[in-house]
């Protein structure tokens, strides 16, 4: 979890901005905070600097009702910062203050193993599996949800600056890939680890990235809906159209939901009209959050959600 700095104007370099206005950030957290507001049960796992920027994220989980008793504070590295541009159609560019940050150095010993057996669901990234001891914490965690039944949930949230080369971004991002029941991908982190091929290449998909125990496959198309594979069906299934103000956090928004809707019955996964409802929740999400600054302030609840999805019904 982190602090993201994001200017108070559009379309700007960050050099170019006049100022940045604070907001909580870090994907696994964003996501966390959806399943939340939307009347899920929600915890987080992770480590903050014991200065004011980590009290007050803790702060936000608590205020949000995601269960912080998983988080630690450390006295010796600061809370993790980003400074994000936003370009004129709404997307990204980031720079990242973390070297080593409060994050990076959670250790086994103080990993909350009996929060990670209550999960329905366990959800991470590739960020905290860039070094240690953060990796081999992550590594651990897993290994105890799989055993505790958990379903292992993974979006890669692919950040290159944050990785010593692409070669170890590849490597790291793949190591826990075969581990993982459900994986979020965008059409970007396609071609960036199948090295060019192309994203909208349905056999690419499933020749070179679903791997024999991997129950769903998801692949996000932005605006545009998402796809997903498993080992009976495939299809698409198109979002709500929206006009973007900001990006940030649209992809967790969309994940977040969709385990929401996971967690409440996992045999969607085997049903493919119910799969495609779920998905359309999620894109409902995920455009919601788009259109307000901010990730986690964007955040909807449920209502909003369906009312979201019926007005495009009626439009």
């Amino acid at each position: 979890m982190l602090v993201d700095f994001v200017p108070v104007v559009s379309g700007v370099s960050l050099a170019e901005a006049p100022s940045f206005k604070k907001a909580p950030g870090g994907a696994p957290a964003n996501v966390a905070v959806c399943v939340a507001k939307l009347g899920g049960s929600a915890a987080f796992i992770g480590k903050v600097g014991n200065d004011e920027f980590g009290h007050m994220l803790a702060n936000i989980l608590k205020e949000n009702k995601v269960d912080n008793s998983g988080l630690r504070f450390d006295s010796s590295a600061r809370t993790a910062l980003a400074f994000i541009s936003l370009r004129a159609d709404g997307e990204r560019e980031f720079m990242f203050y973390r070297h080593p940050s409060a994050d990076m150095r959670l250790s086994e010993p103080e990993l909350d193993a009996d929060l990670v057996k209550k999960a329905t669901i366990f959800h991470y990234g590739s960020i905290s599996l860039i070094e240690d001891p953060c990796r081999s914490t992550q590594l651990f965690a897993m290994d105890i949800a799989k055993k505790s039944g958990s379903l292992l949930s993974y979006d890669p949230n692919l950040r290159l600056p944050l990785w010593p080369s692409k070669d170890a971004a590849r490597k790291g991002i793949m190591s826990v890939w075969d581990r993982s029941d459900i994986i979020k991908i965008s059409e970007e982190e396609i071609s960036f680890l199948t090295e060019g091929n192309d994203p909208q290449d349905d056999a690419v998909v499933y020749t070179k990235l679903f791997h024999p125990n991997l129950r769903l496959l998801l692949v996000s198309e932005g605006k545009d809906g998402c796809r997903y594979y498993t080992k009976q069906f495939k299809g698409r299934v198109p979002s709500v159209k929206v006009k973007p103000i900001d990006t940030n956090g649209a992809g967790d928004a969309f994940m977040g939901a969709f385990l929401h809707c996971l967690a409440s019955d996992t045999n969607i996964l085997l049903e493919e009209q119910r799969l495609k409802e779920a998905l359309l929740f999620a894109n409902a999400c995920g455009a919601i959050t788009v259109t307000k600054n901010g990730a986690i302030p964007a955040l909807p609840t449920i209502d909003e959600v369906h009312q979201m999805i019926n007005n495009s019904k009626q439009g």
